[in-house]
């Protein structure tokens, strides 16, 4: 039976779906402490002082920590460098564990005292005893404020709040020369606004120090647990690595939040060590809202420039990334090299320049957040061409398709070499988009649109052509551009003597499917039943090393890597099946899991060769018995999914309530293992995107202080916001790695907001409204038909 794109049910669900799973907060030890993180009320103020006397003194505590304690540990590192543009060194405050007294506190949240107790309860309630005197500071949230003079400076060592500046394509002069030249120049200055992650399980570390074996205990909230130790050892807390194991359990989601190593988890590891007792910190949801790494908030001004026929001439774009008042761990990478270089889009255009600069607020970090820099680069595009569209007279698909790249398979043809460094690996762009074109039935609905404003109906239709960049990589080019480790994988495979299977693999799961689809793979190359594979992830001891999951890159690198590791295993199988069948290595072919001797019926199948290999009785001269190998998989370029998404909505102009009619999706991820699992990754992404879309926004007021910290005010998606989505696929293999995969976990977040705000525009179009911030929310669409309405004011 093949495997390989069948939409096999996940079989990971039936722990989760029977409330057997078993997530860090679940986890509980002998003699375990509960761990409350104290946190400033205040974006900017001095520690003047802190009594801790009546909080030790209350009942249950076991002990609290300040600042002062840990002042001797490193603080929590950046793990991507990327410097000014005169090559100068990135500015890269420490990122204490606490705030000491005598420091100053830099984001609402940011950590002041541990207060560890036998009950979360009654840690919580000594809280409320601690005393702290802060001398209140102005405080600066907006990106584009924080780098004006006399700005209030978040970190002494860098002067107007810059952590770096940065510039990619050609020179300054080129690009003026291009827009110089064009006929048309579509102007859009905007905000991609701050957002927040919310993973439906908050974070949580709980850990444990052995005395008698003198070793470290994690189980920690990761998408990521190798690099968290790696980082905890080398440059936290300084300990030897076999020393410490990180185990990441079940994990309920992540979207990039869960990727980076936080500060609680280094404390619950130095405070175990410090009390003898298990220490657990597990988040409120509102703690959530406050620590985890936020997502986006950019404030861009962006041109894009035409000649008279509508071929784009150049791009011009600047730029203002708040990376909030710490660099988190891929914080620099993420407006750099993973939005910058994404800004060749689809498009043919000849000449891009981006000025950036990273800008340090005093909020809450932010780094990488569903999609990682590609929704932002796609979301400035998408919107530029359709305004473009609007004001040149030209109807928005044809415009697409006339300045879209030329089809290009990677092979017969070469990739495509943009102007932002990147070369694509495979495309044909033209085909989502005409899919799409036919699934929306296009022509029909501009007939429909045209008869629903004559009756005081406003319908709007909204396109977005994407492509990102995932399975981020080689390693030696991404270092080169900053970052401070590989992003290769690694897998294992260990053939039991029973010819049974166990995987183990770099990648973690947090809601993904690998324990499926990695199976799938497995028992497919194999010729094995999918029930007779063990995936095994997530912990340090039993995996050797690892990269984690993030940017779509599971299979196209974690999925190679395990390819690599089963190719090896059918190599010395085959040494050992030729052995058995007194026959050539050349001479056998492997299919439906046995060897067969080409032209004969004289097989051996793989559990016979298995067991062989344990028990080598009658066994090739030489050969190692065992069949166990392990691969490391460093891809040779990224991959790059593309799609076009479609939105269609109708505008009540008498409320400014933006209903969604429809959605169309059409995606090219290459190829697909699991349809099902795809699907259920696009339609996630889907709904994240549209919830930046009309919904969601993290707010600050002018204090720092964030003012909408709860689900009563931060506005999420819910089913009856979204239309039952419609979605169809393209297939442009990835050249490159051996299942010819791209990824899809972030390809639904992507495309999908600026297609629903261009839909609301154009929906806008006979009221002159050309563009508004997002979250388009009722009354702000009410608010922008009132402004451009006679007689009516905003």
């Amino acid at each position: 039976m093949s495997y390989i794109g069948q939409s096999v049910k996940r079989t990971e669900d039936r722990r989760f779906t029977t409330g057997k799973g078993k997530y860090t907060d679940d986890i509980k030890l002998p003699g375990m402490t509960y761990a409350h993180i104290v946190r400033s009320e205040y974006a900017h103020a001095r520690i003047n002082s802190i009594d801790t006397s009546a909080a030790l003194a209350a009942e249950g505590v076991v002990a609290v920590f300040t600042g002062d304690d840990v002042a001797h540990i490193r603080g929590v590192p950046c793990g991507w460098q990327v410097n000014f543009k005169d090559g100068t060194t990135m500015k890269e405050p420490a990122h204490p564990l606490l705030c000491a007294v005598g420091t100053t506190v830099k984001h609402v949240g940011d950590g002041v005292a541990m207060i560890i107790a036998e009950s979360r309860a009654a840690a919580r309630d000594a809280a409320d005893l601690l005393v702290i005197d802060y001398e209140v500071f102005p405080a600066v949230v907006n990106g584009a404020e924080a780098i004006k003079d006399g700005a209030p400076l978040v970190h002494d060592e860098a002067p107007n709040n810059m952590a770096f500046d940065w510039a990619i394509g050609c020179s300054p002069e080129e690009i003026n020369a291009a827009m110089d030249s064009a006929a048309h120049i579509t102007t859009l200055d905007f905000v991609n606004q701050r957002m927040a992650p919310n993973a439906m399980e908050p974070r949580s570390a709980l850990g444990n120090y052995d005395d008698a074996m003198d070793s470290y205990t994690l189980w920690t909230t990761s998408q990521n647990p190798h690099l968290t130790r790696l980082l905890l050892c080398a440059f936290v807390l300084g300990l030897p690595e076999h020393k410490v194991r990180v185990v990441a359990p079940d994990v309920g989601g992540g979207f990039g939040s869960k990727i980076f190593h936080y500060t609680e988890e280094a404390l619950v590891i130095w405070a175990s060590k410090a009390i003898g007792r298990p220490v657990k910190w597990t988040s409120t949801r509102t703690e959530a809202f406050l620590t985890d790494a936020h997502g986006r908030d950019h404030v861009t001004k962006a041109e894009m420039g035409f000649d008279t026929e509508g071929n784009v001439v150049g791009l011009r774009i600047n730029t203002v990334a708040n990376l909030g008042a710490y660099l988190s761990t891929f914080a620099p990478a993420v407006p750099t090299y993973l939005h910058g270089t994404l800004l060749q889009g689809l498009y043919t255009t000849p000449k891009i320049r981006i000025d950036l600069v990273g800008a340090f607020t005093h909020t809450t970090a932010v780094d990488a957040y569903r999609g990682a820099g590609r929704p932002e680069a796609t979301y400035l595009l998408e919107r530029l061409m359709d305004k473009a569209a609007i004001e040149m007279g030209k109807d928005p698909a044809q415009l697409r398709l006339q300045n879209f790249i030329p089809p290009f398979d990677g092979v017969t043809q070469p990739g495509y070499q943009t102007q932002v460094a990147l070369q694509y690996d495979s495309g044909n762009y033209h085909a989502v988009l005409e899919r799409g074109l036919e699934m929306v039935g296009y022509e029909a609905f501009r007939k429909e649109q045209a008869e629903a404003r004559a009756n005081g109906r406003y319908l709007g239709i909204g396109f977005s052509t994407y492509i990102e960049a995932c399975g981020i990589a080689p390693s030696a080019v991404v270092g080169a551009l900053g970052a401070r480790a590989g992003l290769y994988e690694s897998a294992q495979v260990r053939v039991q003597p029973t010819g049974k299977v166990s995987v183990y693999t770099g990648s973690h799961s947090h809601g993904q499917g690998h324990e499926t689809t990695f199976a799938q793979v497995v028992a497919d190359k194999l010729g094995i039943a999918m029930a007779d594979v063990e995936i095994v992830h997530g912990d340090s001891d039993a995996v050797a090393f690892g990269m984690g999951t993030y940017g779509s890159r599971s299979l196209a690198v974690g999925g190679s890597a395990i390819i690599k590791s089963i190719e090896k295993v059918l190599e010395k199988g085959a040494k050992i099946a030729a052995h058995k069948l007194e026959a050539n290595v050349d001479d056998l072919e492997y299919a439906d899991g046995k060897w067969t001797v080409k032209g004969t019926d004289k097989s051996v199948g793989f559990g016979d060769v298995s067991l062989t290999a344990y028990v080598p009785h009658n066994y090739p001269a030489g050969l190692e018995p065992g069949l166990d190998f392990s691969s490391f998989y460093d891809p040779t370029n990224f991959t790059y999914p593309f799609g076009c998404h479609i939105a269609v909505v109708e505008v009540d102009v008498e409320t400014g309530k933006v209903k969604l009619n429809r959605f169309i999706a059409v995606d090219d991820v290459g190829n697909v293992i699991n349809p099902m699992i795809v699907d259920g990754q696009i339609h996630g992404g889907l709904a994240q995107g549209i919830g930046q879309a009309l919904l969601e926004g993290v707010q600050y007021d002018e204090t720092g202080n964030l003012t909408n910290a709860s689900y009563m005010d931060y506005c999420m998606p819910r089913a009856d916001d979204l239309p039952m989505f419609e979605t169809d696929r393209t297939t442009t293999p990835c050249p490159h790695n051996p299942l010819g995969v791209k990824g899809a976990g972030e390809a639904g977040c992507i495309g999908s907001t600026p297609a629903v705000v261009n839909a609301v525009m154009d929906a806008l179009t006979p009221f002159g409204v050309l563009d508004l911030e997002m979250p388009m929310t009722p009354q702000s669409v009410w608010r922008a038909i009132q402004s451009k309405t006679e007689g009516c004011s905003a």
